[in-house]
């Protein structure tokens, strides 16, 4: 195995140096331990694993051999003396080992804390494998942690020519994949783990007897599974694009230069890729549709980003919640991740810090370190409805490239939406008087008048005729608008944005 040298050199390092306890975050067990065996058999240690099933066994025995094994090192506490007497030079993996050092296994915290003191003058390495970090404060100084990535390139290119040369004799398969289509399959891979990439690449073999661009899709599929399964993304797959959009051209002309700067040759240019940009405005206005359509028009998956979902009932899973989030997001780059409502997440997080432990600062925290410092190909689209509850360092030069505005649409952009709500339900524009209409609908956002279109067409169906000009009119003189009920919440955001942040339209 090919791992990305900086992660097999670091780990090799952290053993040599005698680092008593590592722990490895990676839901990957095989390749870690892989890993593992390749340092052990350049230092001539012994490599043994643990598990709460098996107990504490040489690395590489098989089942049968593990049946003959003392049952009493399946005891975490056992284990660990076991450890301690063992005199050889050796790594011992412990998997899943963090459900053993939670607040409830006291005994075993402070058994490995001693250990770990022990085991700094021997030969002998703890590593902890787990696929979610979760460290006890009295382990803190005493354990290293170490995130072993997904595989890189050449690692998945190892598994794509495995995978060949393993069904290259069966019948009726002829795999002859060209140099073009290797590279977009292998990119199209990226953040899938090897055991998943095996399957779906055996899969597509099977089924379209080769590999082909058209082959694409069965990764994309792959890759929705591993984000649904994540329970912290949701895979969102949206038909709209910008002609679904009414108005915003200042907003698309911006979006349709950076569309280009998110491929490799901007690198190359020395353009760093675009971090993405805040839209913030009047509820209704199409923020959320606008999210949904860059998605199209930039050919990339749009990932939604929850931030209420973010916050777990353990102290430190909030963020680890949106670690894993970003990391899953980062793998799969180039991607869009939609933060929609980014403003109820952090309501009042100056008075958080009493109520909640400080998890939501820290969160923020988190989240804004990495919208500064990311080298991922992600387009962060956030939206926002409510200034005066975005923290002062998100608004900040350089977390998003840009800050927008979205205003009640002016009277051609209502046009415009007009146009589109009426083509969108099967009506010809023309039939209509788009100019008077959208002069009457003036206050309404964008949501409203798709609301007015469909509460019209109720009314058309109801006197079982067709859609006509003075229905919609009824719809749009019954309608109170937001802008109405709202007005003083309306002028006061208007205020803030006046020289703050540019006007989407």
């Amino acid at each position: 195995m090919h791992l990305e040298n900086s992660v097999e050199e670091e780990l090799e390092i952290l053993i040599r140096a005698r680092y008593p306890v590592l722990y490895v975050v990676s839901a990957e067990e095989s390749r870690v331990i892989q890993c593992l065996e390749q340092i052990c058999s350049r230092r001539r240690k012994k490599l043994f694993e643990w598990s709460c099933t098996i107990g504490l066994v040489q690395g590489g025995a098989s089942l049968q051999s593990h049946k003959q094994r003392s049952q009493t090192t399946r005891d975490p506490l056992a284990a660990l003396e076991q450890i301690i007497d063992f005199v050889e030079p050796a790594i011992f993996v412990l998997k899943d080992f963090h459900s053993h050092i939670g607040k409830s296994s006291p005994n075993v915290i402070r058994r490995l804390k001693e250990i770990a003191g022990g085991l700094k003058g021997s030969f002998k390495t703890i590593v902890i494998v787990s696929p979610i970090l979760e460290l006890p404060v009295e382990l803190e100084k005493e354990v290293t942690v170490l995130n072993f990535p997904p595989p890189g390139v050449a690692e998945l290119g190892l598994v794509l020519d495995r995978v060949i040369e393993e069904t290259k004799d069966l019948p009726d398969i002829r795999v002859c994949i060209s140099p073009e289509s290797r590279i977009k399959l292998i990119q199209a891979s990226m953040g899938l783990g090897i055991s998943e990439l095996e399957n779906v690449f055996a899969k597509i073999i099977i089924k379209s007897k080769g590999f082909s661009d058209a082959d694409l899709p069965e990764i994309l599929a792959e890759k929705k599974q591993l984000i649904r399964k994540s329970g912290l993304l949701e895979f969102y797959e949206s038909p709209e694009s910008f002609s679904s959009v009414g108005g915003m051209a200042q907003l698309k002309d911006w979006l349709q230069k950076r569309k280009a700067a998110l491929l490799p040759n901007a690198r190359e240019f020395g353009l760093p890729a675009p971090k993405g940009v805040l839209l913030l405005g009047v509820q209704g206005c199409g923020k959320s549709l606008c999210a949904k359509a860059v998605s199209a028009e930039f050919q990339l998956p749009l990932l939604r980003f929850d931030m209420g979902r973010m916050f777990g009932s353990l102290m430190g899973s909030s963020e680890e919640n949106v670690r894993r989030a970003i990391a899953l997001a980062e793998s799969i780059a180039p991607s869009i991740l939609w933060v929609d409502e980014i403003d109820k997440a952090f309501t009042g997080i100056q008075n958080h810090g009493a109520s909640d432990g400080g998890t939501t600062a820290r969160v923020l925290g988190t989240f804004l370190t990495w919208l500064s410092e990311k080298q991922a190909a992600v387009f962060v689209v956030a939206t926002a409805n409510e200034v005066s509850h975005l923290p002062p360092e998100l608004l900040r030069k350089g977390r998003l490239d840009e800050i927008f505005f979205v205003d009640l649409p002016s009277v051609d952009e209502r046009k415009e939406i007009l146009g589109i709500q009426l083509r969108k339900r099967r009506r010809d524009p023309e039939r209509f008087d788009l100019q008077l209409l959208a002069e009457k609908s003036e206050g309404l956002s964008g949501a409203e008048i798709e609301e007015a279109v469909i509460s019209a067409l109720f009314e058309a169906f109801s006197e079982e005729g067709d859609l006509e000009n003075r229905h919609l009119l009824d719809v749009i003189h019954e309608t109170v608008p937001l802008s109405r009920t709202m007005e003083e919440q309306i002028g006061n955001l208007r205020s803030w944005a006046k020289g703050r942040a540019r006007r989407a339209a």
